[in-house]
């Protein structure tokens, strides 16, 4: 017997927040596959801490959205209960992070520092931000994590310059990483029902509103690693509209798989 599906009811205030939610959470799972399997140690030691606080944030959004959908959830059950249609993250946080047999597509480390950077900043933006929405929780939240975020962006900034402006090798490797990654960041900077609500409520800004920033912090990283900012194209994800790649079922079938196959287990 397998643990039922749930559904949120969809208002916008909840999927604003769900969101948010969901790119931390993925985000998180995806850096927890290093664990055991960084460059040195002490980096696997980073990317791990670094999991954890994204896991942080995403447990509290997740229960803030949880409330705000008034069906009496918790964020456990947000975590591991729904179908992937029903989640909101990011397409660029699905993406394989690492080489390995079930992901033969997958990339190197020059993803995963790649991938870091372009989500720090966008998070520590939007963190920055939500610390005067008038969603008091989830303002509180923002505050928190803001900190975090700072570190983040320093960390992805610092393995930037180390691997663009490196060896020839790694720098060939980071270009290959950029040349991925990109053509996923213009979902992080698309409006929707849900900006538009946001902002006339004052809950959150508009994700357009964060382009420019984002733009030119990214881009003042990737001058100092001698790297150059990509080309823009055509190609929109949906990952935030909950049309995903290939990818995320392979994510939901490892995070879901004991809540599935054991319901309403507890440690």
């Amino acid at each position: 017997m397998s643990a039922p599906s749930i559904s949120l009811k969809g208002s916008l205030h909840a999927r604003v927040v769900l969101r948010l939610a969901d790119t931390c959470l993925i985000h998180a799972q995806r850096l927890a596959e290093w664990c055991g399997h960084g460059p040195i140690l002490e980096e696997d030691i980073a990317i791990t801490n670094l999991s954890l606080d994204l896991l942080g944030q995403a447990r509290a959004l997740l229960a803030h959205a949880a409330a705000l959908d008034g069906q009496g959830l918790d964020e456990d059950q947000l975590a591991f209960l729904r179908e992937e249609r029903e989640y909101l993250n990011l397409t660029l946080v699905e993406q394989p992070m690492r080489r390995s047999s079930a992901h033969a597509s997958g990339g190197d480390f020059a993803d995963t520092v790649v991938r870091n950077l372009l989500l720090a900043v966008w998070l520590k933006l939007q963190w920055q931000r939500l610390q005067a929405s008038s969603d008091a929780e989830l303002a509180g939240i923002a505050a928190k994590a803001v900190k975090e975020a700072r570190y983040h962006v320093e960390h992805a900034a610092q393995w930037t310059a180390r691997l663009g402006d490196g060896t020839e090798e790694s720098a060939a490797r980071m270009r290959a990483a950029l040349a991925r990654a990109w053509p996923y960041t213009a979902e992080m900077f698309i409006d929707d029902a849900c900006d538009e609500w946001a902002a006339a409520q004052g809950v959150a800004p508009r994700r357009s509103e964060l382009h420019e920033a984002w733009l030119a912090e990214v881009g003042a990283v990737l001058e100092q690693a001698c790297l150059a900012v990509p080309a823009g194209s055509a190609f929109v994800s949906t990952g935030s509209r909950g049309v995903h790649s290939e990818h995320m079922g392979f994510i939901l079938a490892e995070m879901q798989h004991l809540q599935r196959a054991y319901p309403g287990g507890r440690w």
